[in-house]
């Protein structure tokens, strides 16, 4: 980039000096006599150093009207450097202004190489400032980026207003969050809304899937690694822990940690600290915690295989999502949700449901929830030929549907039959599979399978 320097001094003969010998080094030279269009001229013309006279007015020295000016370019770009140009007696102002913010000073008369090492390291410093300033700014956006969330929580049922509610009450404190119900509830969407409303919400939120990590990984995934811990390590580099910090961390399906992985957590915890692979150096954390799972965690701890001091530490506040078939109307307002979402992503005229394709889907049963139901819409999108939605369009489970209260339609003999199917499908055939599976003897199942003619 062009380096732009601007000369602002009220002798002509200090400017015309400064200006023959930084024209032989930099690209634009620019001078004033005196500072009042100081400002403008830095706009129009991107200066990176001013070199500044500290007095204009004949017989006044006290070098305030240097100081004004410097303050007023700081004020407008505070990366730009300003180097003083001052008399041998004013040095002691000189000092003051540096200490405001200048450059640094020179004395007139002047070293020729002594200025022009000057203002290199000042240019050398308005880049540093600059970069730091472009950084700041793409890590700002990458931020919102990752933090950005197209949809809130939908709904209107008593159940996911009850949440709702929750959310609001904990997102502004610090409370460690243990958000627990089925696959595809939403639980990663409800720890994205309590940060978005927490005091943290512009710094990142850090998602890890717990079920994804390896115990052999687990202590780099999470803690990090210094240069040269193991073979493969070839940089320093950050844990999920350390790439939170002063925001927020998200360990979803934390019931998949093995005991020895649950004690290392405790005590990153319990100590507010972490340390690398292949450092004893302790690292303070300061992150908020945001924990889910879809096991029964309480029965876990009286099983043994989950910590109760860890249980304790996750759980401050427990958020329990509700089923999808037990929040009665808002699986049309999603489905309705998820149909515009896709026929725009597709490129589709809008969807409309019929009130027999409403009623099939209020009688399924999602046992995938919410994620189910959108993975439905897309196919549906992608696949429909016309914009009337009726009950045929839709391929789900028939052994899922339900009556309106939310029991399994059928007799109990129906049922039965369901579930032998069911687990047929699953074994793949193999009977010991599915005499386990069903609780029931080979011979039972044989049995049953010639009175249903399956």
């Amino acid at each position: 980039m062009p380096q732009k320097i601007l000369i602002i001094d009220d002798n002509r003969g200090v400017r015309e000096s400064l200006e023959m010998l930084l024209l032989t080094e930099f690209d634009d030279v620019y001078t004033l006599s005196n500072p009042n269009t100081l400002i403008s001229t830095i706009k129009q013309n991107q200066i990176d150093v001013v070199l500044l006279d500290m007095n204009f007015k004949t017989g006044i020295n006290s070098g305030n009207e240097g100081l004004f000016w410097l303050k007023e370019i700081q004020k407008l770009d505070p990366s730009i450097s300003v180097i003083l140009i001052t008399a041998y007696g004013d040095v002691e102002l000189a000092v003051k202004a540096v200490k405001v913010g200048a450059f640094d000073f020179i004395l007139k008369p002047w070293d020729n190489n002594k200025l022009l090492s000057t203002i290199d390291a000042s240019l050398k410093l308005r880049k540093t400032k600059l970069e730091n300033v472009n950084l700041q700014k793409t890590t700002h956006l990458l931020k919102n980026e990752l933090n950005a969330n197209s949809y809130s929580i939908i709904g209107q049922s008593d159940s996911i207003k009850s949440v709702m509610s929750m959310i609001e009450k904990v997102a502004k404190t610090d409370a460690n969050i243990f958000i627990t119900g089925e696959n595809g509830t939403g639980k990663e969407l409800v720890a994205r809304e309590i940060h978005r409303l927490s005091k943290r919400k512009d710094e990142i939120l850090v998602t890890v899937d717990m079920g994804a990590v390896s115990e052999s990984l687990f202590e780099s995934e999470l803690f990090g690694y210094k240069k040269g811990a193991f073979t493969d390590a070839k940089e320093d580099r950050s844990g999920k822990f350390e790439a939170a910090q002063r925001g927020s961390l998200f360990l979803d399906e934390i019931g998949n940690l093995s005991l020895a992985m649950q004690a290392k957590i405790l005590t990153a915890l319990q100590n507010r600290t972490i340390t690398k692979i292949g450092s004893h150096q302790a690292i303070p954390i300061d992150i908020r915690l945001i924990s889910a799972t879809n096991k029964d965690i309480n029965k876990m701890v009286e099983d043994g295989e989950f910590r109760e001091d860890l249980l304790y530490r996750i759980n401050t506040i427990n958020i329990e999502l509700p089923p999808l078939r037990e929040r009665g109307n808002d699986a049309i307002l999603l489905a309705h949700f998820y149909l515009n979402k896709y026929a725009q992503k597709y490129g589709k005229p809008a969807f409309s449901l019929s009130d027999k394709a409403e009623k099939k889907l209020l009688s399924y049963n999602w046992p995938g929830n919410v994620r189910e139901l959108q993975h439905c819409m897309e196919k549906v999108v992608i696949l429909a030929e016309k914009s009337k939605l009726d009950e045929f369009s839709f391929s789900l489970n028939e052994e899922q549907e339900t009556n309106s209260g939310g029991f399994q339609m059928g007799t109990l003999e129906e049922m039965e039959k369901k579930m032998i199917k069911a687990s047929l499908k699953k074994a793949k055939g193999n009977m010991s599979m599915v005499a386990k599976n069903l609780g029931i003897t080979r011979p039972t199942l044989y049995s049953k399978l010639k009175k249903y003619g399956l």
